[in-house]
């Protein structure tokens, strides 16, 4: 794969915002940003130029997010119309039809304060048609309970609780995953029960109107309390606006060797240059993040899935050479395939943001000047453990603990003495250390 995201110039004058796509065989617009396109998709659009696998897409831009009303079908017709050639299924097609994931992201990170739509498009007319591309019917009824509660929630505002409630009756004490077609099939129209009784109109059978519905929800979402509170207490700013990144689906609940997942490159606790993967097997992505399910660690995953495991740590390593610093990253695996579909700079504690800035900067992926940066903030806490990891040759040695090559016997066997403290004035005490000390000036 080559850079891959363009314009697609919207119907209507050039002062609209433009729509811009994401795929594997166009150019990434130069004028494109984080403040255009949401980090999401700008961070997408450059795993995509990597050549990693993304799925396509196209997203709305942030500066549609203040006039959403403003925001027509006509705008994204262009842009679905490619996504429909590079997947090779059509929106709303009963035989072959595409489905559609539709997200929020704004230039900055406001984890979990904005909302997602999953399997957009799936119809009582369409589902067949996913059956038929599938071969699974599991997967086809389980995508569609998902979307009517998760529409119901967040588009038509019915309380999350009703749909719930479905599904603990539906699986008694057993484990969601045990439910076979037959059962997400009964729980669907239970769900759908549901929505007509609580919303008063039933689930809409239209797929472009699902599609309208979801964006304009998303970009409402941007102005939801959560959201606002959320920048209040960060100290961010309500115009930024949020994007809408629009993606071709792709299954991890499609069985076997299906399922989704969220990683660090490296341990956020401990800084440890190994990736730390939550992964569920037959899950979308949701499954992970609500914390309804116990996710496996990539112990898992590597056992059951080896050329998945192989895959996803090229992928990190990639990630990290490209974007110089550990990432949070959100994969889905369907049928043995490893997609990405986010990522941004992970959280990480003190002590592991001290040893992966080393590390990095080992590694020569950063410079001494950013290494500097990272480590300027560590509290006294943190600052003797970074040494310690300095003087053991950890951090410098590219993640290696050094062991001693022979021992020998002390020449006395002691002697007394008279503590007297030494102030070292803030003097580096490490190879390491010293190597990001600032530098005097030459006189």
């Amino acid at each position: 794969m080559n850079a891959d995201a363009s314009i697609v110039s919207p119907a209507a004058p050039q002062a609209t915002p433009a729509v811009c796509l994401i795929h594997a065989r166009a150019r990434l617009p130069a004028d494109a940003g984080p403040a255009t396109l949401g980090a999401k998709a700008w961070n997408l659009a450059r795993m995509a130029a990597l050549g990693l696998p993304v799925p396509p897409a196209f997203v709305l831009g942030t500066a549609w997010c203040a006039d959403p009303a403003a925001l027509a079908p006509t705008h994204w017709q262009a842009a679905l119309a490619q996504l429909e050639q590079l997947s090779r299924l059509r929106f709303g097609d009963p035989r072959h039809p595409l489905l559609l994931s539709v997200r929020s992201g704004a230039p900055v990170s406001m984890p979990g304060m904005m909302e997602t739509l999953l399997n957009i498009g799936l119809t009582e007319a369409t589902l067949p048609g996913l059956i038929r591309v599938s071969g699974h019917p599991r997967l086809a009824w389980d995508a569609y309970r998902r979307l009517i509660a998760a529409y119901g929630e967040i588009v038509a505002g019915i309380d999350a609780r009703h749909f719930e409630a479905d599904l603990d009756a539906a699986r008694g004490e057993a484990d969601e995953r045990s439910l076979d077609f037959a059962d997400l099939r009964n729980l669907a129209a239970r769900h759908l029960d549901t929505y007509r009784r609580e919303a008063g109109e039933d689930f809409p059978q239209s797929a472009p109107v699902q599609f309208e519905q979801a964006i304009r929800a998303v970009f409402a979402s941007w102005r939801s309390d959560k959201a606002r509170t959320y920048r209040q207490l960060h100290g961010l700013s309500h115009d930024m606006g949020t994007a809408v990144t629009v993606q071709a689906m792709v299954f991890g609940n499609a069985g076997g060797l299906s399922g989704a997942g969220v990683g660090f490159t490296r341990d956020p606790s401990s800084g440890e240059p190994r990736p730390w993967v939550d992964f569920l097997f037959n899950a979308q992505g949701e499954d992970v993040v609500s914390g309804r399910r116990n996710a496996l660690g990539h112990e898992e995953l590597a056992a059951v899935a080896p050329q998945v495991w192989e895959a996803l740590l090229d992928a990190a390593d990639r990630l990290e050479q490209a974007f110089g610093d550990m990432q949070d990253f959100e994969f889905t695996v369907e049928a043995g395939r490893l997609y990405l579909l986010q990522t941004r700079s992970g959280k990480r504690t003190p002590l592991a943001a001290a040893r992966i800035a080393l590390d990095l900067y080992a590694e020569g992926r950063i410079d001494a000047e950013r290494a500097r940066e990272r480590t300027a903030g560590l509290d006294a806490d943190t600052r003797p453990a970074l040494r310690a990891t300095a003087r053991r040759g950890r951090s410098i040695g590219g993640g290696f603990r050094s062991s001693p090559s022979t021992r020998g016997a002390a020449s006395s066997p002691g002697c007394a003495w008279k503590p007297r403290r030494i102030p070292r004035r803030g003097l580096p005490s490490s190879r390491a250390e010293r190597s990001l000390a600032p530098q005097r000036p030459a006189a």
